[in-house]
């Protein structure tokens, strides 16, 4: 039988979760900030970082863009409802969101609607587009209802560790 890899994860300690906050916070910490924060070596703290990395606890490093600086004034969260639930029309509906850059991210759901899309767009004409022109044709979808974003009071926060 083979091991997945979550069965390889090892568990956190606190060093660890101090670690992964402060990369939350800025990602560009070297070996030395790190070892410095943790009262640990530059060695110790590279190593650790390595290990979070190779056992998938950290998944990846980006920079977060200012929306509005990069043209995009609309944000908006749209659910979609769909009129059936076969496995071939989630998929067929799954790949045109993962075709859509406007789309940054995406959830099933419990409850009244199937699928919560989180969309930026230049403004309300390309959302208007993105939904009349996109999303309601798909043949799966039945429904769809947006909410657009009036102002973000609390941005995007590291997860808690």
């Amino acid at each position: 039988m083979t091991e997945t890899r979550t069965q390889l994860r090892t568990p956190l300690d606190a060093q660890d979760k101090r670690l992964l906050a402060a990369l939350q916070r800025d990602a560009h910490l070297t070996a030395q900030d790190l070892g410095a924060l943790l009262n640990l070596s530059p060695s110790q703290a590279g190593r650790r970082r390595q290990r979070l990395e190779a056992e998938g606890y950290i998944r990846s490093y980006a920079a977060r863009l200012d929306a509005r600086r990069v043209g995009l004034t609309v944000q908006a969260f749209v659910q979609v409802s769909m009129q059936s639930h076969s496995p071939e029309g989630a998929k067929s509906f799954a790949r045109l969101v993962e075709t859509r850059p406007e789309v940054i991210s995406a959830w099933t759901l419990t409850g009244e609607a199937d699928y919560l899309l989180r969309v930026y767009c230049q403004d309300l004409s390309a959302l208007n587009s993105l939904i009349h022109e996109v999303l309601l044709p798909h043949p799966s979808v039945a429904r769809v209802q947006s909410q657009i974003v009036m102002d973000q009071f609390k941005a995007d926060a590291p997860l808690p560790t």
